[in-house]
């Protein structure tokens, strides 16, 4: 199984980076969010089994997606 890889957030509104993750993750059929129900489709991402082995973080944690996502991408991205 490959490891989890999360796209970089920044400068992106939320409908482009779920798009993307969307498109990383086709074969999972994750729908592309909104942003008002972030938490929702971030639930969805995070119940993806690659998602499931790492230390992720609930999005219920965070006021906004993008704190969220920044996390995410600290706990799931490979360090150089």
């Amino acid at each position: 199984m490959q490891p989890a890889i999360v796209d970089d957030h920044r400068y992106l509104s939320f409908d482009l980076w779920s798009s993307l993750m969307c498109e990383s993750y086709a074969e999972q059929s994750l729908a592309i969010g909104t942003e008002d129900k972030w938490r929702d489709w971030a639930d969805a991402l995070l119940a993806i089994d690659i998602f499931q082995s790492e230390a992720v973080p609930s999005p219920h944690l965070y006021d906004n997606w993008k704190n969220w996502a920044e996390a995410l991408i600290n706990a799931v991205n490979p360090r150089n």
